[in-house]
């Protein structure tokens, strides 16, 4: 029984919650890979395009609460998604012609690019902060446990509850309807074929009649999806502030380097690596120990490697080791 219990906690504070992390890393992943893959630079804009996305989002979110309409035990959050991603769609579109199209133009090296997409970072947290404020907003509704814990004890009878948030199975399930788009769209259709083309060859591509500025165009759009979905997940899950976002940049690009930056499964893995990382580091290990050995053996510390307030420390630790180890990450990157 206390084997159960052992495995019931860490399934409660570390399995769960970092499959419901790791899903929103991977979504958050995947739009720094395509960008990389096919625009060929590193943008560092990308948490706040998940910012600024997320922000319409609760925006409608509460326009709708306002209006009383609702998807009863779901959050409204849901019904408020496209918003979200037509603002980050046109926040996006509109950067991309006004800036990132004259540095394609001038054949621009990566780095440029990089530094560009540095300051328009700074222009986008401010733009958010200014539209919606620095401080936390909560916009989810709807029923807070898919199962509780005390209802979970009173099924199994066991000492150790598990409680599973909405939040959280919706996230993962999202999260696996949203891939499978992604690559179904990628492998099946006309444009995505096209955008596979530019990524592998770009001016065999563009001998073959593929409009590289329709390409680019698709790109923004998928990416800002990919963003705002990442991001009200990540905010009904946790909450939403923007600053928030900002910080999440760290792990979003070591996901996408460990698993092989332009890689969209390397993506997703570096995903889950990064995330189960992060929380199993940062779990204290007592209460599972205490389960899963003899009495004579059970720690009295914590057994807490590090503070959760060092979270985003582990994600830059591990991409130092893999950068220094294994630049290519986990899959070989720039292929989708």
């Amino acid at each position: 029984m206390d084997i159960l219990n052992a495995f019931v906690a860490l399934a409660n504070f570390v399995i769960v919650p970092a499959l419901a992390y790791g899903s929103q890393l991977a979504l958050g992943a995947l739009g720094v890979t395509l960008i990389y893959a096919i625009l060929r630079f590193s943008n560092f804009a990308h948490g706040d395009t998940m910012a600024w996305g997320t922000m319409c989002a609760v925006l409608a979110t509460w326009g709708l609460q306002a209006a009383g309409i609702g998807l009863g035990p779901l959050p409204t959050a849901l019904l408020a998604i496209p918003v979200g991603i037509a603002g980050a769609a046109v926040l996006v579109l509109a950067t991309d012609r006004v800036v990132y199209r004259f540095y394609r133009e001038q054949k621009a090296k990566p780095v440029i690019l990089v530094i560009v997409s540095m300051g328009i970072m700074f222009v986008y947290n401010g733009l958010t902060r200014f539209v919606i404020g620095p401080d936390d907003q909560n916009f989810a509704d709807g029923e807070r446990f898919l199962i509780s814990a005390r209802d979970f004890k009173a099924l199994t009878g066991l000492d150790e509850g598990l409680a599973i948030k909405t939040t959280q199975a919706l996230t993962v399930v999202v999260a696996l309807i949203t891939v499978a788009l992604l690559f179904w769209f990628l492998n099946r259709t006309r444009t995505g074929k096209s955008m596979r083309a530019y990524s592998d060859n770009e001016d065999l591509a563009l001998l073959s009649g593929i409009n590289p500025e329709r390409v680019v165009t698709v790109t923004w759009l998928i990416v800002a999806a990919l963003a705002t979905i990442a991001g009200v997940l990540y905010g009904l899950d946790k909450s939403f502030k923007p600053f928030t976002y900002f910080q999440l940049l760290l792990p979003i690009f070591a996901a996408a380097i460990v698993g092989g930056i332009g890689n969209p499964l390397g993506a997703i893995a570096g995903g889950f690596v990064i995330a189960f990382s992060e929380v199993g580091i940062t779990y204290a290990w007592k209460k599972f120990l205490t389960y899963f050995l003899p009495e004579s053996m059970a720690p009295d510390g914590l057994v807490q490697l590090l503070s959760t307030d060092y979270k985003f420390a582990v994600s830059f630790v591990i991409l130092v080791i893999v950068l220094l180890f294994r630049p290519t990450g986990l899959f070989k990157g720039q292929t989708i």
